[in-house]
């Protein structure tokens, strides 16, 4: 087993709360597995939308995104990161096919070179690697809105009950394989956690726009002991006021 494979393995023993969403799928994986390749031990799980194939599957010179689009194939290192990207594609599908296909969208009328990526790309992005899908009453909307965090983690903190968060952000979910106090999730504000609504709330407008609200994720009630102390939001270089 790969250490990616075994990393997973070992969160899963007591996983956080943030892993929560993914267990399932993930230990339908680790048991899957029969090799040390992330790419087979994906595809072992399950069918899903695309298949998990090997890096040195993509072409040189053809943009990543592109090569997803054309082919329907994920190319797939043995690192924690592509790991995290195989359970977000297996668990949100359409979700990450459409934003795959307006990445391939963008690169086709662009062109795929950095200096061509613009803001939806760059969004699109952002969202991939660090997005966290919040359902939420409008008290907490409205103090994350205004970064009024005292409101937002204690005085409205028994309202989290009724709220409901997802981190999609592959890259967010393996920061949080060694959680600090500073991890910050672009947060996407929605009425629904489905696959389907995530998916159709994705246009290209608000994408563009970086409709995206900062929250540092071990604020959450719940998701970390040290939260427990007010005295833990009282730390401006986390929990930054609006400039």
């Amino acid at each position: 087993m790969t250490s990616a494979l075994a990393s997973l393995a070992a969160a899963l023993n007591t996983p956080a709360p943030w892993l929560l969403p993914y267990a399932r799928v993930a230990r339908n994986v680790l048991a899957a597995a029969k090799s040390d390749s992330v790419a087979d031990a994906l595809n072992a799980a399950g069918e899903g939308a695309v298949r998990f194939v090997e890096q040195a599957a993509l072409p040189d010179g053809e943009p990543y995104e592109s090569f997803i689009a054309r082919t329907a194939c994920v190319p797939t290192r043995d690192n924690l990161h592509d790991l995290f990207n195989g359970l977000i594609w297996l668990s949100y599908p359409k979700t990450k096919r459409c934003l795959n296909a307006i990445h391939a969208q963008e690169i086709a009328a662009r062109g795929g070179a950095v200096g061509a990526r613009g803001p939806l790309r760059d969004a699109l992005t952002l969202f991939d690697e660090n997005a966290a899908i919040l359902q939420a009453p409008p008290t907490l909307v409205e103090s994350l809105r205004l970064r009024d965090w005292k409101a937002l983690f204690i005085d409205h903190r028994t309202e989290w009950e009724s709220a409901r968060l997802a981190l999609f952000g592959h890259a967010l979910l393996e920061k949080l394989m060694q959680p600090r106090k500073a991890i910050t999730a672009h947060v996407w504000l929605i009425e629904d956690l489905t696959d389907d609504a995530i998916a159709s709330s994705l246009a290209r407008a608000r994408l563009a726009a970086k409709d995206f609200l900062p929250m540092p994720v071990l604020g959450v009630p719940g998701w970390w002991p040290d939260n427990e102390n007010p005295a833990f939001y009282d730390d401006a270089d986390v929990f930054r006021v609006p400039r």
